[in-house]
């Protein structure tokens, strides 16, 4: 028996060890997010940019900019019932197993999916009301993620009343969240009912609260002060269901402002940044450096690029060199090269844009801009559907390889 217990022990010790260097879900350790091997996981990726939250930008579009605003146009110019029909299929072919397995190939280990909190209520959005819808396409996506072990963000883009001011967040021009309380019960409430789902799927990574809160354009310094206090209580209430999954808290003024935090109150937090159109130098990332070093804790990039090659591949290594992972921004986008994939823009798309443009404010003025052959506009959009599929996008090479992954077919 005395030369069976330490045995045992010894065991017991290994057992230990392992279990503590091996989890089944992603998490942190100080400055590290720490993979399930127990060793730091630099995230490297990208952004489903354009498939669950529409931007006027990623249609070629420039007065009307958020999906309120595309879906009034475009059932303006094909009438609502073309309208629904094309949202359906829009969402069902803009992203699909195919290109989830294509990024699995290019040798990134995950993404981020940004989405609007109108798929989990009864609003109308993109062509349809039904509150499951949410889940349905999330569904979706991660069980492909999860066959091609790719990990998932889940980024809430647009909240309830609108976290930004301006088109990104679909709503009003203004950040209503911060200051009505019915807006952030439901902002909690449809972050609860997603971690409850999603608590024990091990290929998701983590939720993105609030994609890029405050723009600058208003009073920060009277918003700023609200924008901790409710991360605190969407994570207090998404840890009551679940305590595996990262949390990723994004700074004031587009992701840009640490200032607002203070002590970390979480031990599975990651705090994000955005950056674009900015030198590639190590003055830009300093002040995030400066935190993560304050706090002990991990910090990434959720967005960033749409530039040049050279300055995406200098802006990763910049990135790598100072341990931030990131995830670039776009996948996918039309008649595009600074993005992982591109397709072409149909013949005829000039009128759509040309009647986005016109004055629209009275229906005296809707019937005046709208296009004579509506047929025409009709199979122009249904065109863009059709040219979005992956199989008719191209990779753009140079932005890839500027990642430092394989470009491929």
């Amino acid at each position: 028996m005395k030369k069976i217990l330490p045995v045992l022990a010894m065991l017991l010790a290994i057992f230990s060890v392992r279990s503590f260097a091996q989890s089944e879900f992603i998490s942190v350790k100080g400055k590290d997010i720490i993979g399930t091997d127990g060793k730091p996981f630099l995230i490297r990726g990208t952004n489903l940019g354009n498939w669950l939250v529409p931007e006027g930008y990623m249609f070629k579009l420039k007065g009307i900019n958020s999906p309120r605003l595309i879906n009034q146009a475009f059932a303006e110019m094909i009438g609502p019932d073309d309208m629904h029909v094309f949202w359906k299929q829009f969402l069902d072919t803009y992203i699909t197993a195919e290109d989830i397995h294509y990024l699995k190939t290019t040798g990134m280990n995950s993404i981020r999916i940004p989405f609007n909190y109108k798929l989990f209520t009864n609003e109308d959005y993109m062509g349809d009301n039904d509150a499951t819808r949410g889940f349905k396409y999330l569904d979706k996506a991660i069980a492909w993620c999860k066959k091609e072990n790719l990990y998932v963000i889940l980024d809430m883009h647009c909240a309830p009343g609108g976290q930004t001011g301006d088109n990104i967040d679909d709503g009003y021009g203004y950040p209503f969240l911060f200051e009505n309380r019915p807006s952030q019960l439901l902002t909690i409430k449809i972050w609860k009912e997603i971690a409850n789902r999603y608590k024990n799927e091990s290929i998701i990574l983590g939720y993105d609260l609030l994609n890029e809160p405050i723009a600058h354009y208003f009073k920060v310094d009277s918003l700023n002060p609200y924008l901790e206090p409710l991360y605190k209580e969407i994570t207090q209430a998404v840890r009551t269901v679940d305590k595996n999954h990262l949390i990723f808290l994004g700074g004031a003024q587009w992701d840009s402002n640490f200032k607002p935090f203070g002590q970390p109150f979480d031990n599975k937090l990651v705090y994000t940044f955005h950056k674009y159109w900015t030198p590639a130098t190590i003055d830009v990332i300093k002040d995030y450096i400066d935190f993560r070093d304050k706090y002990n804790v991990p910090i990434y990039v959720g967005e960033t690029g749409e530039n040049t090659d050279e300055w995406v591949r200098d802006f990763r290594i910049l990135l790598e060199k100072n341990n931030i992972g990131w995830h670039y921004w776009p996948y996918k986008k039309m008649d595009n090269e600074r993005g992982f994939r591109t397709f072409a823009q149909p013949e005829g798309y000039d009128k759509v844009f040309d009647y986005t443009e016109k004055n629209r404010q009275t229906f005296e003025d809707i019937r005046k801009a709208t296009p004579e052959d509506r047929k025409k506009i009709k199979e122009v959009l249904f065109k863009v559907l059709e040219n979005s599929k992956f199989v008719n996008t191209k990779p753009n090479k140079g932005y890839i390889e500027a990642l430092g992954l394989t470009a491929g077919q």
